[in-house]
């Protein structure tokens, strides 16, 4: 089974998504076998990809509510060389469906048993809440890795997410862990940042990425395009920084590159 990873983080705007589609497509640049899921309403991960939820066959909705398998609601990201199952504001509603369900909270990992094996990555785009979907994000995942920036509130909300976390360990996936801390926005010129940036370094120590994601234009020009920054300009601050973390993550899990990093996969379904 490959790895599953939630990325996670209850607050806005620290770069959960940015995270999720450029680290996908680094990790399909080294010869990975890579399955986004978009887990939130607003599907901008979907977007960022280049895809479109309408002209999917169906999508991350109808996968949860069992009207149709992972498999056949699976899209492939072409210029991104990975496959991922879309979002749509019509997720809202399968939260809301899922509600009547006795086993709500492993709906996707159930929906995950038919595909995982493909794949050796499976990373999930959380919305920014600890809500419903994205308790079925820590359910299915063995791992959360979690973008944060180095700031005050950063740290107040991280401690609300440790703990979520504990609890879906102690009563639902005992196996979840956590994958790792990115600080993203990074502006080393900031003091605070880097006090913070020390206090998780010596609080998590080796749990902490050493790969670093600065504030850099081109990771926010690039969902305008369609396509991963680390495709869009591979020369970016941004992009080199997600390339560093796919090789610390394949690193850590001792999954060496059998092929040029600038090689990309083909459909794998």
């Amino acid at each position: 089974m490959g790895r599953i990873i939630a990325i996670a983080n209850q607050k806005g705007g620290v770069g959960k998504t940015t995270t999720t589609v450029n680290l996908a497509a680094a990790l399909a640049l080294a010869r990975q076998r890579v399955l986004l899921i978009d887990m939130d309403p607003q599907g901008n991960a979907t977007v960022g990809c280049g895809l479109s939820a309408e002209n999917g066959p169906a999508t991350v909705c109808e996968v949860l509510l069992g009207e149709c398998a992972l498999r056949e609601a699976l899209q492939h990201a072409d210029k991104s060389g990975f496959h991922v199952l879309a979002a749509s504001g019509d997720l809202t509603a399968a939260e809301v469906g899922l509600l009547a369900e006795s086993s709500r909270e492993r709906a996707l990992a159930r929906a995950l048993d038919d595909a995982s094996e493909a794949f050796d990555y499976v990373l999930i785009d959380c919305p920014p809440s600890l809500n419903l979907l994205t308790v079925n994000a820590l359910v299915a995942a063995q791992g959360v890795l979690i973008p944060m920036q180095c700031e005050y509130y950063a740290l107040e909300g991280l401690k609300a997410l440790l703990g979520t976390v504990e609890g879906v360990r102690r009563g639902l996936n005992p196996t979840l862990e956590i994958e790792g801390l990115l600080r993203t926005m990074f502006d080393p010129r900031n003091r605070l940042a880097r006090d913070v940036s020390e206090q998780l370094l010596r609080h998590f120590g080796d749990r902490v990425y050493r790969s670093i994601v600065p504030r850099n234009v081109r990771l926010a020009e690039a969902p305008s395009y369609g396509m991963p920054c680390v495709l869009l300009d591979r020369s970016a601050q941004g992009s080199a920084a997600y390339l560093a973390l796919a090789g610390e993550m394949l690193r850590r899990h001792g999954r060496s590159r059998s092929q040029p990093v600038n090689a990309l996969e083909g459909p794998l379904l």
